[in-house]
């Protein structure tokens, strides 16, 4: 779940149609595969950055609000069940992303995000709550953050691509695993603005008892503090490549 993207991105084909949640018709296709090594270690804050939260605060009341997305699982055991992309989890889970990359509040993007309870049954490591909370949702919060920058207002989300094809699962004692999981690379977000299609990636995304969930959204790796937004591109850019943890 933590080595470092590669650039280059070979061709995919992706496939399926589902609906989106809040307005936006999302076209979900196939899932991605992985095998990266375990938590890294954080790089020294930029100066003068301020610091992204560490743990998700609640979205604001006023505001819009986020999704369910399998609610509780996460305290639950893990299953081999292949994640789809037709469940309103998945539906469900992408629009709470969308909302949060538009509204610039990571933690409207939360239940889609990989539960803290399922993460500690899956690492292997010594406090497996703290490495969620300080690097995996401090990232996310950057990164959405950086995302929000790209995308700003009038942007509708028009599909999320995944390649199925690419998926793999990462066993137990594999990239500090106490707990398997299915794991895929490079799903794109596409959208429209001003009549144009854009698209960025989600760097990782891994299951939950049959359930995709972000868990890197802009890098798995960085050298700095900051947010990243992985692979924007004009159109709806290339899913993949395969490899990762």
């Amino acid at each position: 779940m933590v080595s470092p993207r590669l650039v280059p991105r070979p061709a995919a084909t992706v496939t399926g149609v589902a609906a989106v949640a809040a307005a936006a018709a999302v076209l979900l296709a196939g899932c991605g595969d992985g095998a990266r090594s375990g938590p890294a270690s954080r790089p020294a804050a930029a100066p003068g950055r301020p610091a992204a939260p560490t743990a998700p605060g609640p979205p604001s009341a006023a505001g819009p609000a986020p999704l369910p997305v399998a609610p509780g699982a996460g305290r639950l055991h893990q299953t081999p069940a292949f994640p789809g992309t037709a469940s309103a989890g998945f539906r469900d889970a992408m629009a709470d992303l969308w909302l949060a990359v538009t509204t610039g509040q990571p933690a409207l993007g939360q239940p889609g995000f990989f539960p803290l309870a399922a993460y500690e049954q899956v690492k292997a490591i010594s406090d497996p709550g703290a490495d969620w909370r300080d690097r995996l949702w401090h990232d996310f919060a950057l990164d959405v953050a950086a995302a929000h920058r790209l995308v700003g207002g009038g942007a509708r989300l028009v599909r999320v691509v995944v390649p199925a094809s690419q998926a793999a699962w990462i066993g137990p004692g594999g990239c500090y695993n106490a707990a398997g999981y299915w794991h895929v690379g490079g799903a794109r977000v596409v959208y429209r603005k001003d009549a144009a299609v854009r698209s960025f990636g989600i760097a990782s995304l891994i299951s939950w008892r049959g359930e995709w969930y972000v868990v890197h959204l802009g890098a798995v790796l960085r050298s700095a503090d900051a947010g990243t937004v992985d692979q924007p591109a004009y159109g709806t850019g290339i899913p993949g490549p395969p490899g990762g943890c």
